[in-house]
């Protein structure tokens, strides 16, 4: 009868050297010997004080797992509500009949006539005041007014990805120390890496839509830092020569196009104006319904500021002037640590909130079972992504700098999907080698759909910041 008592007696068992004296034959010199190459480095082991040539008898083991070395989190992804593409575009309220677009209704001096296209800033006595028995159209400011309308369009992005595995690799990979099914293997990776990269569109820095390569980027689904971005940010990282048209550029704004144009409509076109063409132009920016909150401090090129409470309270403060209501903070894993220090150094710290994940409208029962907890700030769920871009003109190499801050309001931002990730393979194994043109398989994943938004106003972004102390 055999006893296992420890490790090595399940290596002597295992691998049918159990008579072996004082399992010597597993060990040499204090290592213990593995088949061909010794776990130690050894060439051989010793039986008895005699050096053996066992290599055929035992390999190294490597085993079936396949132990992954990277982060592959997916949360900007995952915290975007999903809904069904339903229509290619929405109509849009972005004027008030008057009063403006602003978050505050505007008064100024504009009398309201027939022919004033501009009520942005109408008299205080013109705004729905009329005296006993109005004549209907007088010129008293009783006139016919309209709201002001637009639409949005948005056309559905291809996400798609492609592998391979040859016939030779599938059976080889199922015997001897082989991985078992690779085409399981590399399906499951390969399925995390699709829905890795859809995460790090969602998060692409805005001025990656200009820096005069990236040519194609309208292939990707539109980035949250384009969406929640606005025309004084953009003429800003201009002025500070931080895209491709900076402010040394002397040509004109055609080549922003990719920057500044946003869900195929030209009224981002007008956020954006260069005073002139002639040597270093200073670039301004018009209001526009598009415009997210943006604090991006005073300019880029004076340099990243210090993230203080006062900072984030402010934004949260403008969002819900506006008429949002933020629903998550999505931002890096330094700045929710810094975030977190300077609540410590004033005594206070960050709450805990539970998270119950829905999908599909199905929501799961609250406990530990299906909810999460991640920290909060003012009951708002703070959630960390490593993809977080951090926005500063590098050239001033900034010391400590932090990743940005994205302040959603998720009723009014999602990802619309024409059609869910869906896997796809063919080849020899399916026996159409023929469809592939290949000895093998070839699979792929793929999605479509696009990001939407339909409140700008609603979602705000915190830029251009490092921290007051080091790592």
């Amino acid at each position: 009868m055999t006893y296992i008592n420890t490790i090595k007696d399940l290596e002597a068992s295992t691998y049918g050297l159990a008579g072996a004296s004082g399992n010597a034959l597993l060990k040499s010199s204090g290592v213990v010997g593995g088949f061909g190459t010794a776990h130690g480095g050894a060439d051989a082991v010793a039986l008895n004080g005699n050096s053996l040539n066992i290599g055929d008898l035992y390999n190294v083991l490597y085993g079936q797992k396949v132990w992954s070395m990277l982060n592959q989190e997916v949360n900007a992804l995952s915290m975007l509500a999903k809904r069904p593409y339903t229509s290619s575009g929405w109509r849009i309220l972005k004027s008030r009949p008057t009063g403006g677009s602003d978050a505050a209704f505007g008064i100024g001096t504009t009398a309201v006539a027939g022919n004033v296209t501009d009520l942005s800033t109408p008299r205080a006595d013109q705004i729905g005041g009329v005296e006993e028995n109005a004549a209907l159209g007088a010129n008293d400011g009783f006139k016919a007014l309209s709201p002001e309308y637009t639409k949005l369009f948005v056309s559905p992005k291809t996400i798609a990805h492609l592998f391979e595995f040859s016939e030779l690799g599938m059976e080889m990979a199922a015997i001897d120390d082989g991985v078992g099914d690779i085409r399981a293997i590399v399906r499951e990776d390969m399925g995390k890496h699709h829905a890795e990269v859809q995460s790090k569109m969602l998060l692409m820095p805005l001025e990656r839509y200009n820096d005069g390569t990236a040519t194609n980027m309208n292939r990707n689904y539109t980035s949250l830092m384009k969406i929640v971005s606005s025309g004084a940010e953009i003429a800003a990282m201009a002025n500070a020569d931080m895209t491709d048209m900076g402010a040394s550029d002397t040509s004109t704004l055609v080549g922003l196009d990719h920057l500044i144009n946003l869900f195929g409509t030209t009224e981002a076109n007008g956020r954006l104006v260069a005073v002139n063409n002639s040597a270093n132009p200073p670039y301004s920016s018009t209001a526009s319904f598009m415009d997210a909150e943006v604090d991006f401090g005073a300019s880029y090129s004076g340099g990243a500021r210090v993230l203080t409470l006062t900072i984030l309270n402010d934004m949260l403060r403008r969002i819900r002037v506006n008429g949002g209501n933020p629903k998550v903070i999505l931002t890096g894993y330094d700045t929710i640590q810094h975030i977190s220090d300077l609540l410590q150094s004033q005594e206070r710290f960050m709450d805990r909130k539970e998270i119950v994940p829905t999908h599909n409208g199905v929501r799961g029962v609250k406990g530990s079972e299906v909810g999460f907890r991640v920290a909060t700030y003012y009951d708002i769920p703070i959630i960390p992504s490593k993809d977080m871009p951090k926005t500063n003109k590098a050239s001033l190499n900034e010391a400590n700098p932090l990743s940005d801050i994205l302040i959603l309001d998720t009723d009014h931002l999602w990802l619309s999907v024409m059609k869910p990730t869906q896997y796809f393979e063919d080849g020899i194994s399916n026996g159409n080698p023929f469809g592939v043109g290949k000895l093998g398989n070839q699979g792929m994943y793929r999605t479509m759909g696009e990001t939407c938004c339909s409140f700008f106003k609603g979602q705000g972004k915190i830029t251009n910041l490092k921290s007051a102390w080091g790592d």
